[in-house]
């Protein structure tokens, strides 16, 4: 029996011998390449933390001590170390979600996988407990370099800083490239921190190979030794988080068990807040993964785990649409530029960059900054995009809505993987962003049914230069052209009918091919529709409103939350233009919505043609 197979929690980890870790280290990567070549999940990131994983469970006692990770991407080491070895069902329905989940396992502390969190979560977790009185139980966050880019890290650091007597150890794990490449003045700063590692085995070279030559050893030596002094001198790299009041313990060998053994245990018996930083290789012991530059390997699908490549090649995806387009309005229009939150190429910027790299700002793990600079870009004469994926926007709602839309700023935010994501469970859904939108004022929202009015509306956000726009579209494969039959004030009429339809069926983005689905089955129990999509569908246009006038009924459906949704806006703008006509509106519930495929989602939810249609025959027969 191998030694992985023998772990059902952390006290098994703490038994096997020392000389027997990295065998234990090979085989959680042979299982993990073994594993998730063949369901899809987060790669890379877990091969880099196998032996930093290993020595956090030897040297701390989970769940006694918590252990915040910061983001769940790269848990699944401890999954595997914490008794959870069935990797079968990763990230669909009924199996492991691909974050930590504490409906899992107690070891389980903080389920979002969002960035930049972790440290506010220790910090309180560990005050927490030394206000109880249980000051001897220790919290560790353990947070990426690239995680470390964002505001929210650096409020925490700000006031963890103050507190002396903290239980807590925070481990950078600093791989260069926590998504992808880590920019910044942070970068920098963890550049140079990587760098005194090389003057320290120059050093110990010194001592040790030049001991037998007194003279020319001594003279080396202090040479050596200024070379050192003097570059620490200038660059002070630990000086930055000392000079905030954190011991600093690294850099750190993050691939060495012993050595990452001694600094953790260093760090726990300190008595205060300690930041030990961590190096680690992304991608480590699995050739493809190391020679991924374009971080392919960070999340995968199903792939060959001998050559690394996908057994399927995937169609034109959405985000496709925008990338090709924005390097053609690039090349028409100068003052157009674009932000990124550290996620270039899947929002589909690389192709932009490569084209104009002076146009394009990578602003870390900061959405809240991203938006704020946009507002800047736009008062400075440019058209910023901001191209982030749906959830992230949650973050930046306050810069949406006081930066951007009270200065009447014209920038333009394009959300990727909208609506209904589905593996990545509940906190990458993104079904929030229309209900955000939505009580921001002047701001104007559109949602693609299909990759051509990606391409079209992008352009037409870009004409509007005294307010943000939105332009929403879901993950996946682009949906076929939806060709409009006509077209009334600003409206697409996808199917029509002569006389005032028995129902108006509004179908928000993608969910207009849904729309057409429900129109069929209605059709089939003699009940006439008429399928509209409003393209710009926030603020309500009054076409919509003369449309809903005279329909028997309306219906819209839409992938976002129902409450605050476009339903409930257009049901706010007929009572204001006294249209009685009976509205109903299927979305997304108010809810949390756990991890399986997207189609099993919209299925769960009822956000389905058959069910829909169900519903309406049976409410108007």
């Amino acid at each position: 029996m191998g030694l992985l197979e023998g772990i059902d929690g952390p006290a098994d980890v703490k038994a096997i011998p020392a000389e027997r870790l990295d065998d234990l280290a090979a085989e959680i990567r042979a299982f993990l390449v073994d594993s998730v070549s063949r369901t899809g999940g987060h790669l890379g990131p877990n091969l880099g933390v196998v032996e930093l994983t290993i020595a956090l469970h030897r040297v701390f006692d989970s769940p006694r001590d918590a252990i915040v990770l910061d983001t769940g991407h790269q848990s699944y080491v401890h999954k595997l170390l914490t008794g959870r070895r069935d990797f079968s069902k990763l990230k669909k329905q009924g199996g492991l979600s691909g974050y930590p989940s504490r409906a899992e396992s107690v070891h389980d502390v903080v389920e979002s996988s969002h960035a930049s969190t972790s440290l506010s979560w220790a910090e309180g977790i560990a005050k927490a407990r030394v206000l109880s009185g249980q000051g001897d139980r220790h919290t560790v966050a353990v947070i990426g370099d690239g995680a470390l880019t964002g505001g929210m890290a650096w409020e925490a650091l700000n006031n963890i800083a103050v507190d002396k007597d903290l239980p807590l150890v925070i481990v950078v794990n600093d791989n260069e490239r926590s998504y992808a490449p880590t920019i910044g003045g942070l970068a920098d700063h963890l550049a140079a921190l990587r760098t005194t590692r090389t003057y320290e085995r120059m050093l110990d070279w010194g001592k040790d190979t030049l001991q037998h030559t007194p003279v020319v050893g001594q003279a080396m030596f202090e040479t050596l030794h200024g070379v050192k002094k003097g570059l620490k001198d200038i660059v002070a790299p630990q000086g930055m988080f000392e000079d905030l009041g954190l011991k600093y313990v690294g850099p750190v060998d993050g691939h060495d068990i012993p050595a990452v053994e001694q600094a953790l245990t260093r760090a726990r018996d300190f008595g205060g807040p300690v930041l030990v930083h961590v190096i680690t290789q992304k991608g480590r012991g699995y050739q493809p993964a190391l020679e991924d530059l374009a971080d392919h390997m960070h999340g995968i699908g199903k792939i060959n785990p001998e050559t690394g490549l996908p057994f399927e090649v995937s169609g034109r995806i959405w985000t496709d649409e925008f990338a090709d387009e924005m390097v053609r309005i690039g090349k028409e229009r100068p003052d157009v530029v674009a932000i990124t939150a550290a996620m270039l190429i899947p929002v589909g910027l690389d192709k932009f960059a490569a084209a104009y790299p002076e146009r394009v700002f990578d602003v870390g793990i900061a959405e809240q900054h991203a938006i704020t600079m946009a507002a800047g870009l736009s008062f400075g004469g440019m058209h910023p995009i901001v191209a982030i994926y749906s959830t992230f926007l949650n973050r930046a709602f306050d810069q949406l809505l006081m930066e951007a839309a009270l200065h009447k700023q014209g920038i333009t935010l394009v959300l990727d993987r909208a609506g209904i994501t589905g593996s990545d469970g509940p906190s990458h859904n993104g079904m929030w962003d229309m209900a955000i939108a939505s009580i921001v004022p002047g701001l104007r929202l559109a949602a693609p049914r299909d990759g051509e009015q990606v391409v079209r509306q992008v352009r037409e956000a870009l004409d509007v230069d005294d307010a943000p726009t939105v332009v929403r579209f879901p993950k996946g494969d682009v949906a076929e052209p939806l060709t409009a039959v006509a077209q009334r004030g600003g409206l697409d009429i996808l199917r029509d009918t002569p006389d005032a339809p028995d129902v108006l069926l509004v179908g928000v983005g993608a969910m207009c091919a849904t729309a057409l689905g429900v129109a069929e089955k209605l059709a089939a129990q003699g009940i006439t529709s008429r399928v509209v999509d409003p393209r710009w569908v926030l603020p309500i246009s009054s076409a919509l409103v003369d449309e809903a006038r005279t329909a028997g009924q309306v219906v819209v459906i839409e992938d976002g939350l129902v409450t605050n949704g476009v339903g409930q806006a257009l049901s706010f703008a007929l009572r204001e233009s006294t249209v009685r006509t009976p509205l109903r509106t299927f979305g997304v519930p108010q809810e949390f919505l756990q991890h399986a495929s997207r189609g099993q989602v919209l299925d769960a939810i009822g956000l389905t043609p058959d069910v829909i249609a169900t519903k309406l025959i049976a409410d108007l027969l």
